[in-house]
């Protein structure tokens, strides 16, 4: 469940879960990210044991790692989105932090 997870968050760069699994999610896809920041054969390959599909390790390594490349970790963010209708379980929505929203408000503020 956590590796389908992981792959459509990647693919979508937002889904909305559960607390508990968007937390454990995060820690995935960040080590999936990290991955693809070092970019090379064994990276890729460890990547493609575990997410499910192929393009998706393509787009990771193509689009979104570069993304991330100065960017020393907390490649995800977590917003709580209140409780699910049947159950009251707490939900939230996890996604990608956009890179060049944040270099260009750092470099607004100097």
């Amino acid at each position: 469940m956590l590796r389908n997870l992981v792959t459509s968050l990647l693919d979508k760069e937002q889904i909305t879960t559960t607390d508990a699994r968007a937390k454990e999610v995060r820690k995935l896809a960040e080590k999936m990210i990290t991955l693809g920041k070092r970019g090379d054969l064994h990276a890729r390959r460890q990547a493609q044991s575990f997410i499910m599909e192929k393009d998706v390790v393509a787009k990771l390594f193509e689009r979104v790692a570069p993304r991330f490349q100065e960017r020393a970790g907390g490649y995800t963010r977590i917003i709580k989105v209140g409780s699910r209708l049947g159950d009251n379980a707490p939900m939230s929505i996890l996604q990608l932090v956009e890179e060049g929203a944040s270099s260009a408000a750092a470099s607004a503020e100097s």
